[in-house]
């Protein structure tokens, strides 16, 4: 497959460690989501790539709907 910013075919695949945040203050707590995909880079412009494994693109699939949810629903009253 060619590189979709360069379209150069001199890429290379390595293994890869990353984890994601969620973003916002409210996540400063969370420690995100550590995955291990393949990593794809094109040697000559930069431009990487990779697929989130399953079980963890279903963990962030959750965490976002769940913070859509808090972003939608009422404001409680705060505690003074």
């Amino acid at each position: 497959m060619s590189c979709a910013s360069c379209q150069s075919n001199n890429q290379a695949e390595f293994p890869a460690e990353v984890l994601i945040h969620f973003n916002g203050l409210r996540h400063v707590d969370n420690p995100g989501v550590l995955t291990f995909p393949t990593l794809s880079v094109c040697l000559d412009c930069g431009l990487s790539r990779f697929t989130t494994p399953e079980p963890e693109l279903q963990t962030l699939a959750n965490g976002v709907a769940a913070d859509a949810r808090r972003q939608s629903s009422p404001d409680k009253p705060r505690a003074a």
